[in-house]
């Protein structure tokens, strides 16, 4: 359970972090969303070193699916734009990835 709390802190970090950028360079917002975006980006990085697991590389092999699925709901609550049939298959299909990779027997 907790890691998926990191899990779901870092997406909301990133994703938010990423926005921030996209707000300033692609919507014409102030230069200073940056700086937000920046404080979220570093609590993305926090929050994935926080997540239990031996290799850094499963960690974020594993973090893709939960920022797919982040993302998406972002896309529906930020954005106003409901995800499509094919945006729930394709998120179904890396949260499989995701529970493989997380508890999939690992050897040492």
């Amino acid at each position: 359970m907790q890691t998926l709390v990191f899990f779901l802190l870092a997406a909301l970090g990133e994703i938010s972090g990423c926005y921030a950028f996209w707000a300033w360079l692609r919507l014409g917002k102030s230069i200073l969303w940056i700086f937000p975006g920046i404080l979220a980006l570093i609590i993305f990085a926090f929050s994935l070193t926080k997540v239990d697991a031996s290799n850094a590389g499963r960690v974020y092999a594993a973090y893709g699916g939960i920022y797919i699925f982040s993302s998406l709901v972002w896309l529906w609550l930020a954005e106003g734009v409901k995800p499509e049939w094919w945006d729930l298959l394709g998120v179904t299909i890396s949260l499989i990835g995701t529970f493989v990779i997380l508890f999939g027997s690992h050897r040492l």
